[in-house]
């Protein structure tokens, strides 16, 4: 069965950094490109950020040069660096395969909370 934690939200000032964790199992982690998604109140969720197996990075415009996406393969776990945080209200993020088609798609995790307040 596919497992997503993430970890690492909470609140924070605008201009701050958090760092986000998601660990996986029920998946071969190594093979998979993984991203973080976010969802505000009331809206679709987005993708923010992907990375490939190999460490190739993607970014949204919205997030680039401000936020940094890695994986540990030994871990099973992908991260979300967020610096010079926006005061956009309260965003859950998810991290997920980055594969469309993926029957991984099917299961999400909690999501972590990052409420940003200027």
């Amino acid at each position: 069965q596919v497992q997503l934690v993430e970890s690492g939200g909470g609140l924070v000032q605008a201009g701050g950094s958090l760092r986000l964790s998601c660990t996986a199992s029920g998946i071969i982690f190594s093979i998979h490109p993984m991203a973080w998604y976010r969802q505000a109140p009331g809206k679709q969720r987005e993708l923010v950020a992907d990375i490939t197996s190999g460490g190739g990075t993607n970014y949204a415009d919205s997030v680039k040069g401000r936020f940094t996406i890695s994986r540990d393969n030994a871990k099973n776990t992908v991260y979300l660096q967020m610096n010079s945080l926006q005061p956009e209200g309260t965003d859950v993020y998810y991290c997920n395969t980055a594969s469309p088609q993926s029957i991984t798609l099917l299961f999400w995790g909690q999501g972590s909370q990052v409420p940003v307040y200027s």
